[in-house]
This record gives C-alpha cells, sequence and structure tokens, in this order.
C-alpha cells in the first residue's frame, strides 16, 4: 500500500453504481456494555485494539468528501460502536460536504440538547423510506422511555429519528409491548431480525448458509456492494475482516487508493460475518440483498513442509 497523504489534495473516489452501503465506524468504542456486542467479547477485541488508532475529525471529513457519490439515495452511515462519542463527532457531521447525504446508527444515550444544537437538521434529511436516524434499543441497557423522550424532542427540532431493536427471543413479548407504544406516540419503531448461534441453531436467512459454519475454512471469491472503513480508516472486504483485525485492502486517506469492483480471494470462508451474508432489504427497502456475492468456494490447499 502507497504511504497515507494527509497534507495534499485528494483524488476523487468513485463509488460504483452497484455499491449500497457506505459504513464508517468512526470508534468501535461504546457508551454500553452488551454482552452479545459483536466487537466486544473474549475472542474478539477489535474495539480496545483499534481505540487508540482513531482518524481525527478532520481526517474522516478529508477522507469522506473525496467521495464521489453520484446518487442522493446513497448516504455515508456514521456507525461503530456509539459513533457519537467519538471527540470531533460535530466536526466531521459538519464538515462533510452538503451534497452528500448523512445516516447515524446510536444507541441515542447522548445530550440530544447538545445534538440539536449542534447539528443542522438538514444533515440527517433525506428522502427516503427509513428514518437517517436509527436509534438502537437493547433492552436492559438503555431506556426506552428515554429514548422515546428524546425522540420527541429530535422531531420537535425537525430531525426525523427512528426506534429499532433486534427481536432476541427471550425479548420478543417486551419488544412487540415497546412496538405498540410507540406506534400509540406516532413513533416509528421497527424490529430487526435476530442473527445468531443459540446454541442449537442459526437464525436468521442467509444467502450462503455454510459461510457461517464456524466448522473449517475454506477459500472463495468474494465481492462486496459495500465501503467498509474502521475507526484508524483502513478499508475492508467486509464486516468480518473488520472485526477480526485482518489486514485492510487499502486507507482512505492513501490517495492512489481506489475503489476496485472486483472478486477478491478470501481464505476464511465458513467464517464469515452473518451481516454479510444474511438476505435483507437493500437502501430502497426492497428484500432479497445479500452484501456480498462469493463463488469458487474450494477446499483450502495444505502447504507441506
Amino acid at each position: 500500500m502507497s504511504s497515507v497523504c494527509k497534507n495534499e489534495t485528494l483524488n476523487k473516489i468513485i463509488i460504483p453504481e452497484d455499491y449500497n452501503y457506505l459504513a464508517m465506524f468512526i470508534t468501535l468504542n461504546c457508551n454500553l456494555k452488551c454482552p452479545y456486542c459483536i466487537n466486544l467479547n473474549d475472542k474478539n477485541a477489535s474495539r480496545s485494539k483499534m481505540s487508540g488508532n482513531m482518524m481525527s475529525g478532520a481526517d474522516w471529513v478529508k477522507a469522506i468528501n473525496r467521495l464521489e457519490i453520484g446518487r442522493d439515495d446513497l448516504p455515508v452511515t456514521f456507525q461503530g460502536g456509539e459513533p457519537t462519542i467519538h471527540k470531533d463527532f460535530y466536526e466531521i457531521v459538519n464538515g462533510v460536504r452538503d451534497d452528500i447525504k448523512l445516516d447515524l446508527l446510536t444507541n441515542m444515550v447522548f445530550d440530544v440538547d447538545e445534538f440539536i444544537a449542534n447539528v443542522p437538521a438538514v444533515k440527517f434529511t433525506r428522502d427516503a423510506k427509513y428514518a437517517a436516524i436509527r436509534v438502537s434499543y437493547h433492552p436492559g441497557h438503555n431506556d426506552i422511555d428515554d429514548l422515546i423522550a428524546k425522540t420527541q424532542k429530535m422531531a420537535k427540532a425537525g430531525i426525523y429519528v427512528g426506534i429499532y431493536s433486534v427481536m432476541v427471543p427471550e425479548n420478543v413479548a417486551h419488544i412487540k409491548d415497546v412496538q405498540a407504544k410507540c406506534k400509540s406516540l406516532d413513533i416509528d419503531f421497527r424490529v430487526k431480525e435476530y442473527l445468531g448461534f443459540d446454541g442449537k441453531e442459526w437464525h436468521g436467512e442467509y444467502k450462503y448458509m455454510d459461510a457461517i459454519s464456524q466448522e473449517r475454512r475454506k477459500s472463495c471469491q468474494c465481492r462486496t456492494s459495500e465501503l467498509i472503513v474502521g475507526p484508524s480508516g483502513g478499508v475492508y472486504r467486509c464486516h468480518s475482516d473488520l472485526y477480526e483485525l485482518r489486514e485492510p485492502i487499502g486507507h482512505i486517506l492513501d490517495n492512489s487508493f481506489d475503489i476496485d469492483d472486483l472478486f477478491r480471494e478470501c481464505n476464511y470462508y465458513g467464517f464469515c460475518n452473518p451481516c454479510d451474508i444474511k438476505v435483507k432489504t437493500n437502501r430502497f427497502q426492497i428484500f432479497g440483498h445479500t452484501s456480498v456475492e462469493i463463488k469458487d468456494v474450494k477446499e483450502l490447499q495444505v502447504k507441506e513442509n
């Protein structure tokens, strides 16, 4: 990889027409400690390992402003971790070009008065079938009444917020009650499919079921439809590479970096992240999309000594 150039005008990065998602993981740190978090557990310490090497707000602005997206229906999505705890969060949001649409995934455990004072509503306003700011409700870790009150305050400031929650089996009844309560208050509350292994079976619908078998690694050719940028600016092939701290394919501030919309060799098939291979809705809310396309799955060749 070429050296990272931070003190010159950077070349534009053209987003391919078939790309569906632009994910900026500006931090993997979080102000909640949910035990099921995908980037904080005994096997995966990516949050703590990356926390000391996060890009500054100025660098994130420079990186995002390189993007030539070419359409209003493809936003840049800030996520993490909890993106709002990045020390330069407001600098990043307000430094991005006005023609780039923004989305935010958050637990909303922040001061909404401060948010409203620092973020013009237009920054998170666009024509879409879902809210640009999507709040994750984690039963037992953030409070739904607090989220409802904050959502209503944001609405009065002209900022559309939707609340989402994963339909974890043990919380189904509670989440349905919360959904009914939000509906009565005219708050957009949606549920997301539970993904994962409960010890007996996998939950979720996947295009490549054996890609999450967790049994043995295989090789494959894989092509993504997402731009995934980690806290330090590394660009990753997939969520699995990000969370497992595998080598990035480039750096978002490398002036020679460009998106090669092609199949790449991978030797981790079988240990994919569910987010990459689940069947889901695309940005138009049309069901049937999968983040990656995989072909040529083969047994790994064992090198002899």
